[in-house]
């Protein structure tokens, strides 16, 4: 394996993600009920041999950090073999501060990518869903001769406009690079992967931060300017599953698709393991009379009698009550829903509660898909309808729905939530 060093860009503030990512970064968003978003992409890293990773955080990264800390579960905790590094943004002598873009962040830390001399830099997004071996991504692009490797997959032509559209010719050298056309010309899209030979990064990256307009980004600067010079420039076509969790839509959808038959990704593959920084749970409880439908249950749950659980994803220590309904929902660690309460394509932060014989979402035809999010600590009151699509923020206590005493919260309602 020649020298390669990855950076994993985690600093993303995730506004569309809405109540997931108020008090965490993105990447540390959990995932499939024991995961956190960040565990594909470190696996991905170790799984192809890759143990030399920084780890480049900016927005709310306590629990970025607490989750990592020094790599052990995916054997990163290394010192004179690479290893993993967490690097936030600082004020220094030099022109350090806040990163303004994908490039940017790069650029600021070149000295810690620089460090053990790298034959070549992969460059990872840390919100990313899939499974890839970087091996031979690293073998196709020295066969190639590249400057930098693009990862492609083909994506529907009415989402092309939400990514970077590259043109190839036959032996697929990059022609064309578009970031988010409002008229796609194709739909071979970008996936935030790159493989870049080590020189080429840093020349590009001292260069971009001496130029003028522009906003110091890998897609919407770099590699547009390597196409108009002429350099190497290759796609690596990949074929399998991969989604961009970066809207409540989509990150509900991956994990639908970890239910269908078969599942969008085996988790139970032995041969490709998504480490992760596990808990002490009990083992799962599924009382006499609970029926639990194309589920995933982890460690520490509770499922009491009568109870109905279908096509939903419960994280560690979730309680479902008598006779709750469960369906289509994602409901993260230690939510709490009580008796007779139904919860319906939805999605539960941590320790949130839904009261006795509450009913939280919808299950609205999928054309008309909107999903409902409960934030983090908040409790949604006994004998309360809170409509499809509606956002409550965290920490909200049964008084802060005082506004509706007929205990109905019409469908797309928000309620301590202020964000876009």
């Amino acid at each position: 394996m020649a020298k390669v060093k990855a950076v994993i860009l985690a600093g993303g503030e995730g506004t569309r993600l809405y109540t997931l990512t108020q008090k965490r970064a993105k990447p540390a968003v959990p995932f499939a009920g024991k995961y956190r978003i960040i565990d594909f992409t470190l696996s991905n890293c170790v799984n192809s041999n890759i143990f030399d990773v920084l780890i480049l955080t900016q927005y709310r990264p306590h629990s970025l950090n607490d989750h990592i800390e020094r790599g052990r579960p995916w054997d990163l905790d290394r010192s004179f073999t690479g290893g993993v590094q967490i690097l936030q943004p600082y004020r220094g002598r030099n022109d350090t501060d806040w990163y303004v873009g994908t490039a940017d962040a790069v650029a600021q830390n070149l000295n810690f990518v620089r460090r053990g001399r790298p034959e070549y830099v992969l460059i990872l997004s840390g919100d990313h869903i899939y499974e890839m071996d970087y091996d031979v991504l690293v073998d196709y692009h020295e066969q190639k001769g590249a400057d930098v490797t693009v990862c492609t997959i083909n994506v529907p032509l009415d989402e092309a406009s939400r990514y970077g559209i590259v043109d190839v010719e036959d032996d697929l050298r990059i022609r064309m690079f578009v970031e988010k056309p409002k008229n796609p010309p194709g739909t071979l899209a970008n996936m935030g992967v790159y493989l870049f030979s080590y020189p080429v990064l840093e020349r590009l990256l001292e260069e971009d931060r001496t130029m003028a307009n522009t906003s110091h980004d890998f897609g919407k600067d770099i590699l547009p300017r390597m196409v108009r010079e002429g350099m190497r420039m290759f796609a690596f076509p990949y074929g399998g599953y991969w989604i961009d969790v970066g809207t409540v839509e989509a990150y509900w959808e991956a994990h639908m698709d970890l239910l269908a038959s078969p599942p969008s990704i085996n988790l139970n593959d032995r041969t490709w393991i998504i480490h992760t920084k596990s808990e002490e749970r009990p083992p799962v409880m599924v009382h006499k009379g609970a029926t639990v439908i194309d589920s995933l249950l982890t460690d520490g749950t509770v499922v009491m009698p009568g109870a109905v659980v279908e096509r939903s994803v419960l994280s560690p220590g979730v309680f479902v009550g008598p006779n709750a309904v469960v369906r289509e929902s994602v409901v993260l660690t230690d939510a709490y829903i009580e008796a007779e309460a139904v919860v319906e394509r939805c999605i539960l932060d941590k320790i949130s509660v839904i009261g006795h014989r509450a009913h939280v979402g919808s299950a609205a035809p999928l054309g008309e898909l909107k999903i409902t999010c409960v934030g983090k600590n908040s409790h949604v009151p006994a004998g309360f309808t809170v409509g499809n699509g509606s956002i409550m923020g965290t920490d909200l206590r049964p008084e802060d729905f005082s506004a509706f005493p007929d205990k109905i919260v019409p469908n797309g309602t928000r309620i301590g939530y202020k964000g876009k």
